[in-house]
């Protein structure tokens, strides 16, 4: 057999059996060999499940065998305060979720965790970090471990922000660590930037009220290969890889500007204003279009196309089109065959337009579930949403809103799905689900 058509092969064997980051090995959060089942409940179609060690809203990943999550652990041990006082006192909850929150005195155990894909038992589990948070947890629903981990067969890189970035084996040895130092958040409500990895190179995203920069490591040395300033204030938006024309670049949106950046230098390369305060949704890179959303004290949804953008785009022909209702807060869209699919803020009302002309099929559609944070998923020609209470709905793609499947699980729900093969993997804040057919 030639050496070429073996690593066609080979290559497509492991993409069959992976999930690599957060939204998928091509970063568009669709499977297209994925058929999960489309009913589960804790009593059908959970192949498995197990607890986990630790909270956490990190989404799973998997290569191969094995199912990778970070969790972070508050122990009972007790220490001095390792952050600053605002001169504020705790408080209830207010609307939308948070309030004011004291500085945390308690350890917490950083760990990452590898999971028997066939049978849900831990094969390792490794503590990178112990420490006290310097901030206190402003968001009733945040978490310590926000930032999920990736993989590329060979190592697994986990971010736990201010707590450090951490390469480990794929037998959970850790090869290089780094500090960045630590973020000062808005409202605190913590980091959630997941880095990108292309090729030999990870890039992390560093943006908070303080000094901000976009940053590039070597993968296997930790090497540091350039740092870029950046002045959006705090974001969570997580990087997305966009190519043209043979070269890379790097997409990360703000609430000032949305910026791409050359992979080789992290030299801007073009630049586009309109997003609202907040810029968590992470941008997906479809046919040469990249579609950039947020939906925080307003809604907008940009599709530039990346193959022309150069310099300020925001007056020229690249940037394609622009939507302004319903955005998504926190979900990053769906696109999926031409169907771009996105949330309301963070509630359970859909909406779903033509990824290319951005004509509407449907909009504001109520779905039965409440709050929303993990991202839709694709598979099988069927949409998969995740409600935070437990609650699933499995849609059919299409122009029209055609309900398959309502499904629930005893869990809370704030991480996105993982799709390999007839098993969706499902991160609750207590356990990790396999729902597939029964055998």
């Amino acid at each position: 057999m030639r050496p070429l058509l073996c690593l066609m092969i080979v290559a497509g064997l492991a993409s069959a059996q992976s999930w690599t980051t957060w939204r998928g090995s091509d970063g568009l959060g669709v499977s297209r060999d994925g058929n999960p089942p489309t009913e589960w409940s804790e009593e059908k179609n959970v192949r498995w499940k197990t607890e986990l060690p630790g909270n956490g809203s990190s989404s799973p990943v998997v290569w191969k065998d094995r199912i990778y999550v970070t969790c972070a652990v508050e122990t009972e041990r007790v220490g001095e305060p390792t952050g600053k006082p605002t001169g504020r006192s705790r408080r209830g909850r207010g609307r939308g979720g948070f309030g004011r929150s004291a500085l945390p005195t308690h350890y917490f155990e950083f760990l990452v965790v590898a999971v028997d894909r066939k049978t849900g038992k831990i094969a390792w589990r490794v503590k990178v970090a112990d420490e006290i948070p310097h901030e206190g947890k402003g968001h009733k629903d945040t978490s310590y471990a926000a930032p999920s981990p990736i993989t590329d067969g060979e190592r697994v890189y986990a971010h736990f922000g201010s707590r450090g970035l951490y390469c480990l084996g794929l037998d959970g040895e850790v090869i290089w660590s780094k500090k960045l130092g630590r973020t000062s958040t808005i409202f605190k409500f913590g980091e959630g930037s997941t880095p990108v990895l292309h090729g030999e190179t990870l890039v992390v995203n560093w943006d908070h009220e303080g000094e901000s920069f976009v940053v590039a490591f070597e993968k296997t040395t930790g090497k540091e290969l350039w740092r870029t300033e950046r002045r959006q204030g705090t974001t969570w938006a997580s990087p997305a890889v966009a190519q043209v024309k043979g070269k890379v670049q790097i997409v990360i949106p703000g609430p000032k500007r949305s910026i791409a950046y050359d992979l080789n230098t992290g030299k801007e390369l073009w630049s586009c204003g309109g997003m609202t305060r907040s810029c968590v949704p992470t941008p997906v890179v479809v046919n040469g279009i990249c579609y950039i959303m947020s939906g925080f004290m307003g809604a907008v949804l940009q599709a530039i196309d990346i193959g022309s953008a150069k310099g300020d785009i925001g007056d020229t022909s690249s940037l394609r089109w622009v939507h302004k209702r319903g955005t998504s807060y926190v979900p990053s869209p769906l696109v999926y065959d031409g169907f771009l699919y996105f949330f309301r803020v963070n509630t359970g009302t859909l909406s779903c337009i033509d990824a290319t002309s951005g004509e509407v099929h449907y909009q504001g559609k109520r779905t039965g579930l409440r709050t929303v944070y993990a991202s839709p998923v694709g598979a099988g020609g069927r949409v998969y949403l995740t409600g935070q209470e437990g609650a699933f709905k499995v849609l059919k793609l299409g122009k029209t809103f055609t309900e398959l499947a309502s499904n629930s699980l005893d869990d809370i729900f704030d991480a996105s799905p993982a799709v390999v093969g007839d098993a969706l993997y499902l991160r609750g804040r207590n356990n990790l689900y396999c729902i597939a057919e029964e055998e």
